[in-house]
């Protein structure tokens, strides 16, 4: 069989990680104005921007005035000014007059906070003072692309390897069945040979040992997330050639070569396609109805998790979950005796609300988020509800 082309666009040799900022950079500039706003959110804005927030829905330090740097998410813009970081349609709203689009923030505006008659508003001002209407204009240089919503850097690792599957969906995706020169792991530039089903894609993560996702009170099995064992590109094809023997074929598994490993790559592990890139915004706000739900797992190995770690909620698109949702965490309530009373009687703590948890990556009953707030080790079971 004809040997694919090798050819490769010029962002693929970047290293990863600069290609993901570049990635990033070029896509949030060109698709900003097209992120969606949700009617809830627009309204919401729309009546903030008719009145302003009341003064105690500021934050305690909010500052007259900020400077927006290279690196600043809404996110944080938001916590900056307002008590609630999750609160974003209320900035947006706050600069509805001069800011039309909540999206295209740019390093190096300046935010100014108007306080009367007991509200509050932002409004953009100059760096030498007063205020400015925004219009359209193009920016070409990378310092001036609109900051995001949520920290991206945290979440892009995890968009190629937190991944639900379905029952038996990976036992008939393409598998390596043999490695160069007979290697027991592979790493990045090593060969492996594959059959399997692999149509025309190119890029291919790999995965191992799916494990089961169980909900922790109802003990049903919600999906199954495999380990992430890193990508491979498809570099040759494979197929059957014939044999001096009469009637007789041999298999010719295609080969592909380890682009990048988090764990080394060996006989028996599975590929499934690398899937398109989403830069839908990720807008962070609250869910419009009543969550409660729990976590599911740690994501990775760990047995608790803090700040920026992923973990998986018992929640999915089924149950209302999108991304950008924003949920409170809760610890569940530690059972004591009371030994003031003679009956000795078990009793039960109340839940303490103790972090925030920010949705990324949403499945039918399952979704994946990022830890933004925690002040207790976070485990499986531990609460999660709307903030």
């Amino acid at each position: 069989m004809p040997a694919r082309p090798h050819a490769r666009p010029m962002a693929r040799r970047l290293p990863g990680l600069a290609a993901v900022a570049a990635l990033a950079a070029i896509a949030t500039t060109a698709l900003a104005v097209n992120f969606p706003i949700t009617p809830q959110q627009r309204a919401t804005a729309q009546q903030v921007a008719q009145a302003g927030v009341p003064l105690s829905e500021l934050a305690p330090n909010a500052p007259d005035t900020y400077t927006v740097k290279r690196g600043d998410t809404l996110w944080a813009i938001s916590g900056v000014f307002l008590r609630s970081p999750w609160r974003w349609p209320e900035l947006w709203g706050m600069n509805l007059d001069d800011i039309r689009n909540p999206h295209l923030i740019f390093p190096g505006q300046v935010l100014m906070l108007e306080k009367v008659d007991g509200r509050a508003r932002l409004r953009l001002a100059q760096p030498t003072g007063g205020t400015v209407r925004l219009s359209p204009r193009v920016r070409s240089e990378p310092y001036d692309a609109p900051i995001a919503a949520v920290p991206l850097g945290v979440i892009e690792p995890f968009l190629n390897e937190a991944v639900v599957f379905n029952a038996g969906e990976l036992d008939g995706a393409p598998r390596i069945v043999a490695s160069q020169e007979g290697r027991v792991f592979l790493g990045r530039g090593d060969l492996a040979y594959v059959r399997g089903d692999l149509g025309n894609q190119r890029d291919y993560r790999i995965f191992r040992q799916p494990k089961p996702l169980v909900d922790p009170t109802t003990r049903e099995v919600l999906g199954y997330e495999a380990a992430y064992v890193g990508t491979a590109e498809y570099t040759r094809e494979g197929g059957a050639t014939a044999t001096l023997e009469r009637d007789a074929t041999q298999i010719v598994p295609a080969t592909f070569t380890i682009t990048s490993t988090k764990l080394e790559a060996g006989v028996g592990d599975r590929l499934a396609p690398v899937p398109p890139r989403d830069f839908t915004a990720y807008a962070p706000r609250a869910p419009q109805g009543e969550v409660a739900g729990q976590i599911v797992s740690i994501y990775g190995e760990g047995v608790t998790a803090g700040q920026n770690q992923v973990v998986a909620i018992n929640r999915g698109s089924t149950n209302g979950i999108e991304r950008g949702h924003v949920l409170a965490l809760w610890k569940d309530g530690v059972r004591r005796v009371d030994t003031t009373d003679p009956a000795r009687p078990t009793m039960k703590l109340p839940d303490e609300r103790h972090g925030l948890l920010f949705v990324f990556r949403v499945f039918d009953r399952v979704s994946y988020g990022v830890i933004l707030q925690a002040e207790r080790p976070v485990v499986a079971g531990d609460r999660v509800s709307q903030p």
